[in-house]
């Protein structure tokens, strides 16, 4: 299909210019972070966090110490991350009840009694972390980026409060912060594993539920984890190339 010289080098240039931003962008998230870090280098590294659900309580303490490490407003609407509780009935096994009292953040009240078949499990869920995540793609300023070693990151000082990225994720990750008026969302605790530490949610989890992982790391647990067990994504008819693995999750989970 033949295109137009003039409207070829107006497209490309609106490619550039928008590359460079996320560029500038990327440069001063990292700043005081990765760059502040001893020995982290960023292509060494590809993130992921792995999720027992069969480890999962729904005590809440992951979305409290979420709150607390990364400053996300106190109302009870706006999570970073959350925990859902799942009612499942073996006769209506793809309609499942569905709830998340103030995100878990105190836990659940106790609700259902085990037995005649159904089934009472908890999933906690953040931001997957796309390899191609629908966020990027749709940013008209490249406040949203990827990062080289995989997390998916928003540069507040760029974003637009265009609310586009918010429409675009499927998993319903992103919120927009009251304070700033600027789109806000899980990090992996970017300012901590950047130092060699786990992310706030990991770190507290007294059962283990949640792991953070290094795939490009050979000697990382996370490879035993995903290789020994029966590992999902959230939907995977997506394709976005998630990266927060689940472990037994049910198919009635959305």
């Amino acid at each position: 299909m033949a295109v137009d010289r003039r409207i070829f080098l107006q497209e490309t240039g609106k490619f550039l210019i928008l590359t460079g931003v996320a560029s500038v962008a990327f440069e001063h998230v990292l700043a005081g972070t990765a760059e502040a870090a001893e020995n982290y280098h960023l292509t060494d590294h590809w993130w992921a966090m792995a999720i027992d659900i069969d480890k999962c309580i729904g005590c809440g303490g992951c979305v409290r110490a979420c709150k607390a490490e990364n400053h996300v407003p106190l109302e009870p609407f706006y999570f970073r991350t959350w925990v859902e509780r799942y009612h499942v009935k073996p006769e209506d096994m793809e309609h499942p009840e569905v709830d998340s009292p103030d995100g878990g953040y105190d836990g659940f009240p106790e609700r259902y009694a085990q037995g005649d078949g159904t089934k009472n499990f908890f999933v906690p869920k953040l931001c997957n972390h796309c390899a191609h995540s629908p966020c990027v793609q749709v940013c008209p300023v490249g406040a949203t980026f990827e990062s080289p070693d995989g997390v998916v990151l928003v540069d507040k000082s760029y974003c637009l409060g265009c609310r586009y990225c918010v429409q675009a994720c499927p998993y319903g990750c992103r919120f927009i912060d009251p304070r700033t008026n600027t789109v806000d969302k899980c990090t992996l605790c970017y300012h901590r594993i950047t130092k060699g530490l786990t992310t706030a949610c990991c770190e507290v989890c007294p059962m283990g539920a949640r792991r953070l992982g290094d795939l490009k790391d050979p000697k990382d647990p996370i490879h035993a984890f995903l290789r020994d067990h029966k590992i999902q994504v959230l939907k995977p008819q997506m394709a976005t190339g998630a990266k927060v693995y689940y472990n037994d999750l049910d198919g009635s989970v959305r």
